[in-house]
Parts: structure tokens; C-alpha cells; sequence
């Protein structure tokens, strides 16, 4: 007969398995339709969290809006159930939250940092030994739950500040961040002032010069829009970068990704710019799934675009953290996923180790 300890494993693991369905899912259909920008959008909206959480979110939201339990098709502010009730606002009763998957993280010590093989892991309560240095790191995922903010009611959430942008203008700041970052890479930004100069094309990045180089005569958007492109293209395609070097398709496409991310996170509408169709480059990768191409790329565009946004001194949309709740508070156990009347205390699952916020 199973032990309580052994169910609960064994649910985990069936909520695990379902997980990795809906996610699969989710890239398959990004392999083969057009919604490649729309999940842009959603993880520049979302950047806090990663590309597997970011589909997973998207793809329940909307299932939830084509059922018309939510009433827009993009998700807004997420959080977790005790996180709602921090910010006086309490999960309707009977709605559904999204699965997604957090991390599972253990205590590792040794007496010598520096050799791999010396770290061993702490048990549940148990003490380094005198000397010793700790560190915890994922171990694992789990399931947890969240809510959108449309699937609360309660206190209004606080203002914060939002950018506000004209028909082909640029976010302030934005170029001169940009620029900043180039440098700062050992690049020098020309700005020229017609595609002649360049060949014919918007911007270049040429690795041997170490100069980017974007055209003047478009719109202010669009130019800037072309520095974050270029800025990517020094970011991650690089000579050491065989396989974006080798299938060109692949580079320019998470080149755009990235500006798109950097758009969506200042305001900006980046529709009338196209990205190639993700199959042609996911399956010009031999030997390699188009799934786990698109995937893995995700989270590479996803982890680019955060890494410049941070460094940028602009205002931008929220990355999906509900206002007035500090992200350390977002380190939580899973919470159960259907709202029932509001209990004192919501019940959690077993766990063995502490599971964190969501990847």
C-alpha cells in the first residue's frame, strides 16, 4: 500500500508530466503558426520569468479567455494565491490558476569551494560543519500555481509609471542606453545617413571592424528599434558563435526577438516589423528538433533582452509582478489550483524541499 509521502510523489509527477505536455504543445505551435511576436510580447511582459513559464501562462490565459472565464487574451500581473491576499485582493471562487513550473532548491556545503567534487548536500535542518561554506542551487522543478490580476477581486493595485509613446517616436532614453551598451562592448555606433553606405541594408554589425552602423533616414522608432537589433547581433553572434553564423536565419531572428523584447518593454508597437518564419530556421538545424530549437531559443532571446533592459535607465512596462509586491515575497511553496471560499490559511502540498518562484 502507497505512503501518503509516496501518493504525493506520484501526483507531483503526474502534474509534471502534464506540464511538459502543455508545454510541448505550446512550442509545437509556435514552430508551425505565426504567433512567434505575440510570444515576444507576452515574455517582454513577463521577463521576470522564463520562456517555458512565459508559454505555459499564455497558452492557460488564453484557453481561460476563449472559455470566458477572463476577459482579455493577454495575461497582465500574475502571482500566487497568498500573494493576492498580501495585496487585499482575494482569487474568485472556482478559478482556475496556471501551472507552471518552480524551482526546487537544495543546500550544498564544502570545506573546499573550489573542487567540484567536494560539495555535498545539507538534509532537511542539518548544520554546516565549522569551515564550511553553503550554497543552494536548483535541484529540481515542481508544479505551482498562479492567478492573473482579472481573477481577483479587492484592493485596486498601485499606479505605476507606464510609457507613453507618439507614432514613430522613440522611448527617451532608449538610444542613448543602447549606444552606452554597444560601446561599453568594445564596438563604435555609427549612425550613416542612407542604406547606401551599408550595402542596401537597415543596420550592420561587422565583427572585424567592431563598428554597428544603422541608417538615419527612418523614423526615430525604427532606428532605434535597429540599434537593439544590432546590439543583440553583438551580444550573441559573435565569432565563437558557430551555429548562429552557420544557419543566418537563426541569428537574425533572435536578433529581432531581442528588439522586439526591448520594444514591447518600452511601450513600443513593433508590428509593423516582421520576424521569418520560425519553422524555416528551426529546421535548417540539423540533427537538432524544431521544438527544442525554439524552445532553447527562447529562453537565449529572453535572457539577452532582460540582460539589456537591466542596464538601461528607462522607463518601462511592468514585467508582470503586481504592484506593491516586492519580488522576494515571490519565493513561495505551490499553491493548490482552483480558488474554493477563501480558507484562513490555503493548503499546501507536501514538499520536500523549498520550491521558489516560478522559472
Amino acid at each position: 500500500m502507497a505512503t501518503r509521502q509516496e501518493e504525493a510523489r506520484q501526483a507531483r509527477e503526474a502534474k509534471l508530466d502534464e506540464l511538459h505536455d502543455k508545454l510541448t504543445g505550446a512550442v509545437e505551435r509556435l514552430v508551425t503558426g505565426d504567433d512567434w511576436a505575440d510570444a515576444l510580447r507576452c515574455a517582454a511582459r513577463f521577463r521576470s520569468r522564463s520562456f517555458n513559464n512565459v508559454l505555459l501562462t499564455w497558452e492557460q490565459h488564453l484557453a481561460a479567455f476563449e472559455q470566458g472565464r477572463v476577459p482579455e487574451p493577454f495575461p497582465t500581473y500574475v502571482a500566487g494565491y497568498k500573494q493576492w491576499q498580501q495585496l487585499g485582493r482575494q482569487v474568485g471562487k472556482g478559478q482556475a490558476g496556471y501551472q507552471i513550473l518552480a524551482p526546487v532548491t537544495g543546500r550544498f556545503a564544502s570545506a573546499n569551494p573550489s573542487d567540484p567534487a567536494s560539495w555535498r548536500r545539507l538534509n532537511r535542518g542539518e548544520k554546516p560543519k565549522p569551515g564550511e561554506t553553503v550554497r543552494s542551487k536548483m535541484v529540481g522543478v515542481r508544479p505551482a500555481y498562479v492567478w492573473d490580476v482579472s481573477q481577483t477581486t479587492g484592493d485596486p493595485l498601485p499606479k505605476k509609471p507606464e510609457p507613453r509613446l507618439l507614432t514613430g517616436e522613440a522611448p527617451e532614453g532608449l538610444r542613448e542606453g543602447l549606444a552606452r551598451r554597444i560601446g561599453s562592448e568594445g564596438f563604435e555606433l555609427l549612425w550613416v545617413p542612407h542604406e547606401g553606405m551599408i550595402g542596401g541594408a537597415i543596420g550592420l554589425t561587422n565583427f572585424e571592424t567592431r563598428q554597428v552602423a544603422v541608417r538615419e533616414n527612418m523614423p526615430d522608432a525604427a532606428q532605434v528599434k535597429t540599434e537593439g537589433h544590432e546590439l543583440a547581433h553583438v551580444l550573441m553572434h559573435g565569432p565563437d558563435q558557430e551555429e548562429a553564423r552557420q544557419h543566418r536565419g537563426i541569428g537574425e531572428v533572435e536578433a529581432e526577438s531581442v528588439a522586439l523584447m526591448i520594444g514591447a518593454a518600452h511601450g513600443m508597437d513593433t508590428s509593423e516589423y516582421t520576424i521569418p518564419y520560425v519553422a524555416g530556421w528551426a529546421t535548417a538545424v540539423d540533427g537538432k528538433n524544431p521544438v527544442e530549437v525554439v524552445q532553447a531559443a527562447g529562453e537565449r532571446i529572453r535572457k539577452t533582452a532582460i540582460d539589456i533592459l537591466d542596464q538601461l535607465d528607462t522607463i518601462q512596462v511592468s514585467d508582470g509582478t503586481p504592484p506593491g509586491l516586492d519580488r522576494d515575497t515571490q519565493r513561495q511553496p505551490p499553491e493548490r489550483g482552483v480558488a474554493r471560499a477563501a480558507p484562513a490559511v490555503e493548503p499546501e502540498e507536501a514538499r520536500p524541499e523549498r520550491a521558489g518562484r516560478g522559472l
